[in-house]
């Protein structure tokens, strides 16, 4: 027997069932192992979501080099929980019609996808009022903001 599998105790296995984002799927036993103590000790954080940089507008964040909208701070913190709550249970219905390989459920759930992130101010008109264009998706480097994102790297 593989010793990973025999370290496998029965509790452990019952707290860490699925991958999380601190822990990693072990191919053996098909369930989470907890992270190293040393990962927990390094990250300095306890939220376990990476954060990304925000323009100084708080307009976009940014990924890989992409800028993405952020939602509209206009809206009040309960009506953009609801609204994030919407846009969870909507990709939760995309991934379970992928897994039934229904195309009229797919097509219905990435249209709430859709209306979830127009109401949010992620798709669709800008939140914004003052005459700026979007540049949602558009690659860091090619933006008015190119120079604010060179410095960050060159800062890190």
């Amino acid at each position: 027997m593989d010793a990973r599998r025999a370290e496998a105790s029965t509790s452990a296995t019952a707290r860490f069932t699925t991958a999380g984002p601190l822990g990693h799927a072990d191919p053996f036993t098909r369930t989470a192992r907890r992270p190293s103590r040393s990962y927990l000790e390094r990250s300095n954080r306890r939220d376990p979501m990476p954060t990304h940089p925000h323009t100084p507008d708080g307009r976009y964040f940014v990924v890989k080099e992409t800028l993405w909208r952020c939602s509209n701070p206009g809206l009040s913190e309960a009506t953009r929980q609801a609204l994030v709550g919407d846009l969870m249970r909507a990709r939760r219905a995309v991934k379970q019609a992928k897994a039934e390989d229904d195309a009229s459920a797919l097509q219905r759930a990435r249209a709430s996808v859709h209306a979830a992130k127009l109401a949010l101010g992620e798709r669709g008109a800008v939140w914004w009022t003052d005459g700026s264009p979007d540049y949602n998706r558009r690659k860091v480097t090619s933006t008015p903001y190119a120079e604010w994102f060179a410095s960050l790297t060159s800062s890190g």
